[in-house]
């Protein structure tokens, strides 16, 4: 009996799929751009070898100002809406992602990392400079500076590394 191969299937490998069928106009903005108040945050993704990856795709969620999560029905829907509290930005051809929002009433801003070779979503928090909380405050020194945005004059910086000794800080859920 000879054995056949089959191709590798999308649940069984992934990407780039993200740059064709998930961003869609105003998806990375939480709020308008130069809107009052607003800030960009901004970063680049890299893979373990130090390069950045065209091809991943970033998730947020967020508090406002207010210290509340909006629950706002069809994220698809942005418009009209003065915050939606998520977003979402697939990265260019140089590793980068940016986002239009507000600096949030919390300590942090939740994250879910999807790119090529992974099975599973990664998640991750971006921590205000300045912020503590038992969970961050749990971590040693080098962890928390990776887990923590810098800014940039009116930007929030966050680099995400997927593997290697700088490896950003990944939640696990299960």
């Amino acid at each position: 009996m000879t054995e056949r191969t089959l191709p590798a299937t999308p649940g069984q490998t992934v990407g780039p799929f993200f740059h064709y069928a998930l961003p869609y106009p105003g998806d990375n903005e939480l709020v308008p751009w130069g809107s009052p108040g607003s800030l960009t945050l901004r970063g680049r993704v890299y893979d373990g070898d130090g390069a950045p990856l065209p091809d991943a795709l970033l998730e947020i969620r967020q508090a406002g100002i207010d210290g509340v999560v909006p629950q706002v029905p069809g994220s698809l829907r942005r418009y009209g809406v003065p915050f939606t509290g998520w977003g979402r930005c697939a990265t260019d051809n140089a590793g980068e992602y940016r986002f239009s929002t507000v600096e949030p009433d919390a300590s942090f801003i939740a994250v879910a990392v999807f790119a090529r070779g992974l099975l599973d979503v990664l998640f991750t928090r971006i921590y205000l400079p300045g912020a503590t909380d038992s969970f961050l405050d749990s971590l040693d020194t080098a962890e928390r500076d990776r887990m923590t945005a810098r800014r940039e004059g009116d930007a929030l910086v966050f680099d995400v590394r997927m593997q290697g000794e700088e490896q950003t800080v990944f939640l696990d859920f299960t």
